[in-house]
């Protein structure tokens, strides 16, 4: 992989297979044509467009664990998933979690409004084509594509995806045959993909295309993915910063997720130094009006594609926030271990919390007459029971769910199948929490050290100053 991978980055080097020293067993040394040698430290020119691309693409190495994701896999199997059974957690929230879940690649999803460079961006990413790219300043993107890591350039139909068990996607097909139509997974030797998995979304609508039906519900696709990927890209153009509805709606059904969100203000080259200035102000009113959270969200600014920049008068700025946000990106596989333990701890607080709320409603339900009524009255004060079990459990008002959204799936449930309150399958969780969790979160830091050093033995670049 590392010898491919270097050839990509140096088109025109001869490679010369030198013995290796102890440190470093897989990294070759490499000649250029003037007859420089370089091993294991690199150089690149600062003035080459896409450097910090092309360094990117070959620092990804696979994920190596210490055995805290087979703990994460053996907790939730054995003291999570039965209370999310019990209290049918998947009927009001998310599907089961498999071991392709805890196993997968980091994955990042991008999305934005069409003609904003989320298919250049990737491209850009990759440093090479992908099954499925179409670039223009149309909506060209009309499906979810799954860039991962393949020996060559293929493409898997989305009816076919979802019954690979190998792969996490079985849920999906929970969308119906309208969605898998417009999904599919793309794979290409990339040598970023070895550390990653990148999704592509369709273009996000505005204006008169915004009310075309797309056969799907679009916002819960988002919100399927954004539980599960790693890292969030809302992709905006210098020159398109208003957030139609639907973008609106799709923020929105990222909640409780804010923390993987990365904000990218893309074709920033664009504009001059002053204009610039003006637009990233104006994005950050915009977006202050669909974040309700007083932290501002990190914004990258540059033009992530190969193409020489139309104004260069910011072109150090642009190669600083690309580094950064590229240095972002690596740094999913040091820790996507402590993502997916985060995710899980998340999880476990949600199911708590709903099997406290099924466990009130069912407390509060009559034996024989009246059932209807009081479940027509149960729902509509259902705030009341939110603010009951915040006192007497101590639950965190952010731990419960959007109570419109349940109060919705209430109203088609039968309370008469509700469990009463378990205390045993209670308590297992809060022992998973307490326990389990804290043993797993101590073998993190020996987790990164490993790959800390696997990405030292793979490879040290510096760039000439």
């Amino acid at each position: 992989m590392a010898v491919r991978s270097l050839l990509k980055c140096f088109p025109n080097t001869t490679l010369q297979l030198k013995p290796h020293c102890k440190l470093c067993q897989s990294i070759p040394h490499v000649q250029l044509e003037n007859g420089s040698t370089f091993s294991h430290q690199f150089r690149f020119k600062s003035s080459d467009r896409g450097k910090v691309a092309d360094r990117f693409s070959w620092l990804l190495a696979e994920e190596k664990n210490t055995g805290v994701v087979d703990g994460l896999k053996k907790a939730y199997r054995t003291k999570l998933l039965p209370l999310e059974k019990h209290y049918s957690f998947h009927d009001f929230h998310s599907p089961p979690l498999d071991d392709t879940d805890f196993d997968s690649l980091p994955q990042v999803l991008v999305i934005g409004q069409y003609s904003t460079g989320k298919s250049s961006m990737i491209k850009y990413l990759l440093r090479t084509d992908y099954p499925g790219i179409r670039v223009g300043p149309e909506p060209t993107t009309d499906r979810f594509i799954i860039v991962s890591h393949g020996d060559g350039h293929h493409v898997v139909p989305g009816h076919a995806l979802v019954m690979d068990s190998t792969k996490p996607f079985a849920p999906l097909s929970k969308f119906g045959s309208s969605f898998l139509n417009r999904l599919q997974l793309s794979s290409c030797p990339s040598p970023v993909l070895s550390g990653i998995s990148l999704i592509d979304t369709p273009g996000i609508l505005s204006g008169e295309k915004q009310r075309q039906d797309r056969g799907y519900d679009f916002s819960e696709v988002v919100e399927w993915f954004a539980e599960r990927v790693d890292v969030i890209l809302l992709m905006f153009d210098a020159h398109k910063l208003d957030i139609s509805d639907e973008f609106r709606s799709s923020i929105e059904a990222m909640k409780g997720h804010e923390d993987k969100i990365r904000i990218v203000l893309n074709k920033a080259d664009m504009v001059d130094h002053q204009e610039l200035m003006r637009v990233y102000g104006a994005l950050m009113w915009s977006l202050g009006k669909v974040f309700n959270t007083p932290e501002v969200a990190r914004v990258y600014i540059g033009s992530f594609w190969d193409e020489t920049l139309r104004y260069d008068i910011n072109q150090k700025l642009f190669d600083a926030e690309e580094q950064d946000l590229f240095q972002d990106l690596h740094s999913l596989t040091r820790n996507s271990t402590l993502r997916k333990l985060n995710d899980l701890i998340k999880r476990a607080r949600l199911v708590k919390v709903h099997a406290l709320i099924i466990a009130d409603v069912k407390s509060q339900m009559p034996m024989f007459i009246g059932k209807e009524q009081k479940k027509k009255e149960l729902i509509e004060k259902l705030d009341e029971t939110y603010t009951r079990i915040q006192k007497e459990y101590s639950v965190p008002a952010g731990d419960f769910p959007e109570i419109a959204r349940m109060r919705k799936i209430l109203e088609s449930s039968d309370f008469n199948n509700f469990p009463q309150l378990n205390e045993p399958m209670l308590g297992a969780v809060d022992d998973m929490m307490r326990l389990d969790i804290t043993e797993l979160m101590k073998k993190i830091p020996q987790e990164q050290y490993m790959q800390d050093k696997i990405n030292t033995k793979s490879s040290s670049v510096e760039e000439l100053s």
